[in-house]
């Protein structure tokens, strides 16, 4: 398709024809000719065209009717009628029939190029509109699954690839980037749709816990464990687990979980019986396994067995094009679930702001934002004053600690980047533990990471807490 359009003339007459192609192919058109409603019919419903250009007065079925039936083969053509007539009652009767617009015969080329350009700025909204409707009615189908950027569309691509197969998948990404949604796609459009999706958030369980979680345990097994407990594993036999937050796992239930996808087998705790499982594995992390390997935190040998199909989720700040369907869908879903009449059309000084913030948070954020926006709004959509202060006020990029650490580096004569950041890092830990006098679980929330990870990187760097 040429790049500024497609259309279709339709007139009896050849002159005119002949007219319409020359100029609009000027111009950068792309245009089929038929001389008769019968023919430019069969066209349109072998190729649909961005626009239509129609003579009201033709042998056949004339330009009405054949207009009522482009209509009906596509509710969205958009189709402009010309006619030596141009009577009023002919406009009325062409807009009845849902036509774009009306020219009388003979025209000037500048008003009808100025029209097709119109019609065909038109088109393009309709099938935005179209595009987003159906997005919105997938992702209700997809649990919120929803993507308009060229790098999501190739993730779901693949998503639909990989799911038919048994294969593990290690899904990484920043948190709130919808890990869990693309897992859950991938057991839907599997084999194993109709069996159980469990989910295991791995973060700050102790091991004991999390093992017992995973495998399940006898009674007496430990302290407390009054019932025997089946495990997640048993519990989605047959269909697929999904282990969020793999960086957090200990070295022990590490080696326990390459046992079960090299064996499909595992011990619920207690017991001294193994039990067959078959169950397609599906990890996600916000952390690099691949230096947590060189750092001696993870183990290769699983690293490896997990990280067969890959798929990495780009942050939101670098798949703009998704923040306006995502934000149209959660104003949707909000009002519904707090009976709010607010509309999803976004004002464009909301949208900018939106767009322009870099969205550390991610979907998450975004969704958190839009949530209390529905809440508090006043008027029938959300305004400037319903928006978060962060996000009308962004902060600089760049924490006021690394300004300070950078200026104080002399780059003149090189450095080892790896041990300055190494460094940071010790330097950050070290006064996160101070703040909060060596309560690991503090610090770690000042940090913003995993106690379990604060405390691997405490052991990595042989720091006093």
């Amino acid at each position: 398709m040429a790049r500024k359009g497609s259309v279709l003339v339709v007139d009896d007459e050849e002159v005119m024809r002949d007219v319409l192609g020359r100029l609009l192919m000027s111009e950068g058109y792309q245009v089929e000719l038929a001389k008769t409603g019968e023919e430019g019919l069969d066209k349109y419903q072998q190729q649909t065209y961005d626009l239509v250009l129609l003579d009201v007065s033709m042998p056949g079925i004339g330009g009405l009717s054949t207009l009522e039936e482009l209509i009906k083969v596509d509710t969205e053509a958009v189709v402009i009628m010309i006619t030596a007539y141009a009577t009023f009652d002919t406009a009325i009767a062409a807009w009845q029939r849902g036509a774009f617009n009306c020219i009388k015969k003979p025209f000037d080329n500048k008003e009808i190029l100025k029209l097709v350009a119109a019609g065909i700025r038109r088109r393009r909204k309709d099938e935005e509109r179209r595009v987003l409707r159906q997005t919105l009615k997938r992702s209700t189908e997809r649990r919120e699954l929803i993507a308009r950027s060229n790098k999501m569309l190739e993730i779901l691509a693949f998503v639909e690839q990989v799911a038919p197969a048994r294969t593990t998948v290690l899904i990484t990404g920043e948190s709130g980037t919808g890990k869990e949604l693309i897992a859950r796609a991938i057991h839907n459009q599997s084999a194993r749709s109709d069996r159980p999706f469990v989910t295991v958030n791995s973060a700050n369980l102790p091991t004991e816990l999390l093992e017992s979680e995973l495998f399940g345990h006898i009674r007496g097994a430990f302290t407390g464990a009054l019932a025997a407990k089946k495990g997640y594993f048993e519990v989605a036999d047959g269909g697929s687990i999904f282990l969020d937050e793999m960086g957090t796992i200990s070295m022990e239930t590490q080696a326990k979980l390459l046992r079960v996808i090299q064996e499909r087998v595992f011990t619920p705790l207690g017991d001294t019986t193994e039990r067959q499982v078959d169950v397609r594995i599906i990890t996600a992390t916000n952390t690099d396994l691949r230096q947590a390997v060189d750092e001696g935190l993870f183990r290769e040998d699983l690293f490896y067995r997990l990280n067969v199909i890959s798929i990495n989720l780009p942050p939101l700040r670098e798949r703009k094009e998704d923040i306006l369907p995502l934000a149209k869908h959660f104003i949707v879903k909000y009002a519904a679930e707090n009976n709010r009449q607010i509309s999803d059309e976004l004002d464009p000084e909301v949208l900018s702001l939106l767009e322009a913030y870099d969205w550390p948070g991610n979907v998450r954020e975004l969704e958190n934002l839009i949530e209390r926006g529905v809440i508090i709004a006043r008027g029938d959509r959300m305004q400037r004053a319903d928006i978060r202060e962060e996000v009308l006020h962004p902060k600089e990029p760049g924490s006021h600690a690394a300004q300070q650490l950078t200026t104080s580096i002399d780059l003149s004569r090189g450095i080892s980047f790896y041990d300055e950041v190494s460094k940071f890092q010790i330097e950050l830990i070290q006064r996160a533990l101070e703040i909060t006098n060596g309560h690991q679980s503090r610090a770690a929330k000042l940090l913003g990471m995993n106690t379990t990870t604060l405390n691997s990187k405490i052991k990595y760097y042989r720091l006093r807490t």
